[in-house]
């Protein structure tokens, strides 16, 4: 399943339209707030799919029988840009485990890379839905080598992506591998360069949000 956020106009586009602002990008903490916006509105299109269960509240004149959540979910996400898209769904399902992957591209002379992955904590998986956060799903290489890390922590009952902007071709890479997976992406670009960065894209989302890194 494949939700397009700004299909249907609101202020995801909007949004989106400030991510990709090189002037506006200027503004690091408009644009971690900005993906973490993005973050909230996927987490909250994502709690009306989740299982529900019945609970009986008592408020201070009744009891009452509501719906809540059947099982929290765990929320994860690869260090460092994917953190406030993460933060997002967090403010959402406060209630949610976490957990945590920290892979990059390793480039070599002509920019070409591989996916390196140095650490991994998560959570117990097992009967739990699993929400991950990858804020530019582009080749859909380092999102493939940290699922299949995670999922050696248990079997989740569902899988969701959330990605601010992917390209059409890590979309399908993604589908191919996981087509039970539920994707939710604010917004799909149809190119991919030959080095595999996404146009128009937005940039390196890491760098935008936490100022550049030395290593490349």
């Amino acid at each position: 399943m494949l939700t397009e956020l700004s299909n249907q106009f609101s202020l995801v586009n909007s949004w989106i339209n400030d991510l990709r602002n090189v002037e506006i990008q200027q503004d690091r903490m408009k644009f971690r707030r900005n993906m973490e916006r993005i973050g909230e509105i996927a987490a909250f299109e994502i709690s009306k799919t989740l299982e529900q269960k019945t609970i009986e509240i008592t408020t201070p004149l009744d009891k009452i029988i509501s719906q809540e959540i059947a099982v929290q979910p765990v929320i994860t996400t690869i260090l460092r840009a994917g953190v406030p898209l993460f933060q997002g769904l967090l403010n959402y399902f406060d209630k949610a485990d976490c957990g945590f992957v920290a892979a990059y591209r390793k480039h070599d002379a002509n920019d070409y890379f591989s996916i390196k992955q140095d650490y991994l904590t998560c959570p117990d998986l097992n009967g739990r839905p699993l929400i991950v956060a990858d804020p530019m799903l582009a080749t859909g290489a380092s999102l493939i080598e940290a699922i299949k890390d995670l999922l050696n922590h248990g079997k989740p009952t569902e899988l969701h992506i959330v990605a601010a902007i992917a390209s059409r071709q890590g979309v399908e890479t993604i589908q191919n591998e996981y087509p039970n997976a539920k994707l939710w992406v604010g917004m799909i670009d149809e190119k991919l360069t030959s080095k595999g960065y996404i146009t128009p894209g937005l940039g390196d989302a890491g760098d935008l949000s936490y100022g550049e890194k030395l290593q490349r």
